[in-house]
């Protein structure tokens, strides 16, 4: 019989399990202080449970731990590490070191069914959503993981398509009987979901990333098919009557795209489109993926683009392009592994 994971577990799901083996209801904090604050990898380590519980526990459960299969390092300092999730499929997760951060970049989903034309993810297909702890698991378990400073949501996948999973991995990473992170330490990115964004805003004080690309209907609608279904207006008009605490930021991700959406009109039409949000515009150079027709601009030419933005009034800053010798672009250490697999 397979056992059930403990790790990724909420205080109330313990708590039930603590029930199931008729426990006390402080079972459940105790073992929620092994999981997440004295980083235990064996039930037989919770040494304040006695004998026979902990006995009781393994017979049914597991820590659920996974170390990678691989990584990839960059000359940067950059990695990308390789595990495996859902039995046979495969997710990766970057730690990006920078100055006094260093950032851990965490997938939600075994591919992803929104079918960006300009992401490889993309074009796995949609596999599967991760649970709360192979979301988790991806945290935990890279050497790294004591040096972290900040989370995001930004790996393979659409975080708000797996929304209860990343409510509830948010809730272990910001509980006081979690690890107790501020949600200011944490971004989770979205394509735009429109009820998922708003449900995303009521349950969690996280960051919100969204994922723009173009202020331009039909353009953005060829580019991220999401557009039709999903309209840009509709997830910027939630964000606008959402009740937002001061410290929480919303930002917009911008992949440039060569001679596609970075002239003098993009701009204009970013300006009309964000007036009145107080937010931030990350521009990305596109990194290039094998049978892409998009190409990325210059450093210089991105840099230009969030100048004229700047002086629009958007506050807009270039993300240094991170990783480029190992494939930076997200999904492709995945698809390389599931093409010799497929082998």
């Amino acid at each position: 019989m397979r056992k059930e994971k403990l790790y990724g577990k909420t205080l109330d799901e313990l708590i039930a399990v603590t029930r199931q083996i008729i426990l006390p209801g402080y079972a459940a904090r105790q073992i929620a202080d092994w999981l997440y604050k004295k980083e235990i990898t064996e039930i037989e380590e919770m040494s304040n449970l006695s004998k026979k519980t902990r006995e009781a526990l393994s017979e049914a459960y597991e820590i659920g731990l996974c170390p990678p299969v691989s990584e990839a390092v960059s000359s940067d300092g950059t990695k990308k590490y390789l595990f495996k999730v859902l039995n046979d499929k495969y997710i990766e997760t970057a730690f990006i070191p920078e100055d006094d951060r260093a950032t851990i970049c965490l997938s939600c989903q075994a591919g992803c069914k929104m079918g960006c034309i300009f992401c490889l993810t993309g074009k796995q297909g949609f596999q599967g959503n991760l649970s709360s702890n192979e979301i988790l698991n991806q945290f935990r378990s890279i050497p790294e993981f004591r040096k972290l400073t900040n989370i995001v949501y930004m790996g393979m996948g659409e975080p708000l398509d797996n929304l209860d999973e990343v409510i509830k991995s948010l809730e272990i990473l910001t509980g006081l009987w979690g690890y107790g992170w501020s949600p200011t330490r944490i971004t989770v990115s979205t394509i735009g979901l429109k009820n998922q964004v708003r449900e995303f805003l009521e349950r969690s004080r996280c960051h919100l990333a969204v994922s723009l690309h173009s202020p331009f209907d039909e353009e953005r609608s060829r580019l991220m098919p999401i557009q039709k279904t999903n309209n840009i207006r509709e997830i910027l008009e939630i964000i606008r009557t959402a009740d937002l605490n001061s410290q929480r930021r919303i930002s917009f991700e911008y992949i440039l795209f060569k001679g596609i959406n970075d002239t003098p009109q993009h701009v204009q039409e970013l300006a009309r489109l964000l007036n009145g949000i107080k937010c931030r515009i990350n521009i990305i150079r596109f990194h290039t993926i094998p049978g892409s027709e998009f190409t990325s601009p210059s450093l210089q030419e991105a840099e230009g683009f969030r100048d004229i933005l700047n002086k629009k009034g958007i506050l807009a800053t270039v993300r240094r392009s991170r990783g480029e010798d190992i494939g930076a672009a997200c999904g492709l250490l995945s698809t390389r592994a599931m093409n010799k697999q497929a082998e």
